[in-house]
């Protein structure tokens, strides 16, 4: 199977992490699977999880050998990784990421790229909530996007072989320009965890009784943007600070509607209102006919996962010991 890697290097084992171990172990994609966190206790949960074979807090170990390394970590930590991981790379290495950004990545990780390893950076848009090496699960990616960026010098043949490793995993894949994702992940992802780190800071600031009663009312709105606004405070940090000139250029046009919707408000324009709520309701349709969402109730029910394809796995294995 053209997706199949013989050594996996993960580096950093969070949600994202842990389900690429996960459905890559049980897709038969890989031999042998190398984690590498800098926490002693990330390190000892994701070997009870049983998540690979080497477990060690020194990133260059866990690359040594390995034909295809992602990096897990938040966009931040990327440089200083790539630096330590460097002398250890293997010519014909394949190195990825799963970050929400990527013009950054290819300036942060492309100049300490050895001679002979292709870098595809990459985005599975897939996640939940939660976070930590537990949180992960293989069906994560069914049926979700992962969008790969390479630059025009990496060999077609290696794209391609990571694209199939994504897709045994159950993603669909799409090949994109770095800046061209960064703007439409800047309106579809990062925006809308803006608003509603936002929206959630301001219960958060409102005085205790008023507070209690928005917590203890909370309709569908409200709730589903807490979900959003429980996501990892350090991923999306980075994420906002390394993707600044797409954020901030999608979210001077939001606020130039939120403008016109304030002003059709106060002045009691219906028609505009509800022409404005008809066009946006036609987007939510357009996502559900995309695949993107169910059009079944929700109301905190969890939605099935569309199963990942069934490939045989390259051979049995149990929960890795240090090697």
């Amino acid at each position: 199977m053209s997706g199949q890697f013989r050594k996996l290097a993960l580096i950093g084992i969070g949600l994202i992490g842990s389900s690429i171990a996960l459905a890559a172990r049980r897709q038969g994609l890989v031999e042998v699977i190398a984690i590498a966190t800098r926490q002693q206790g990330t390190l000892d949960e994701a070997r009870e999880l049983g998540l690979g074979d080497i477990y060690t807090l020194d990133a260059a170990e866990a690359v040594r050998g390995a034909d295809l390394v992602i990096l897990c970590t938040p966009v931040g930590a990327y440089e200083s990784v790539i630096k330590a991981i460097a002398p250890a790379l293997r010519p014909g290495a394949i190195v990825s990421d799963v970050g929400s950004v990527k013009g950054h990545v290819v300036k942060a990780l492309a100049p300490h790229i050895p001679a002979g390893v292709s870098l595809i950076p990459g985005h599975p848009i897939a996640g939940t909530e939660h976070s930590g090496p537990s949180a992960g699960f293989a069906e994560l990616f069914a049926g979700r996007w992962c969008v790969l960026t390479p630059g025009p010098e990496v060999d077609p043949a290696l794209t391609a072989k990571l694209s199939a490793f994504w897709r045994a995993m159950g993603s669909q894949v799409e090949i994109m320009e770095a800046d061209r994702h960064d703007m439409v992940l800047a309106i579809t992802s990062h925006i809308p965890h803006l608003v509603a780190y936002n929206i959630v800071g301001t219960v958060a600031d409102l005085e205790a009784a008023t507070q209690s009663e928005v917590i203890k009312f909370s309709a569908s709105g409200f709730r589903d943007f807490t979900r959003i606004a429980a996501s990892d405070p350090v991923m999306w940090r980075d994420v906002f600070l390394t993707n600044r000139e797409a954020v901030l250029e999608m979210l001077g046009r939001f606020s130039e509607d939120l403008s016109v919707l304030q002003r059709a408000v106060r002045t009691g324009d219906g028609p505009a209102l509800e022409a404005m709520f008809t066009r946006t309701r036609e987007i939510r349709r357009s996502i559900i006919s995309a695949g993107q969402e169910t059009a079944a109730p929700d109301f905190g029910r969890p939605h099935e996962s569309p199963p990942i394809p069934d490939v045989p796995f390259i051979r049995e294995h149990g929960g890795g010991d240090d090697a």
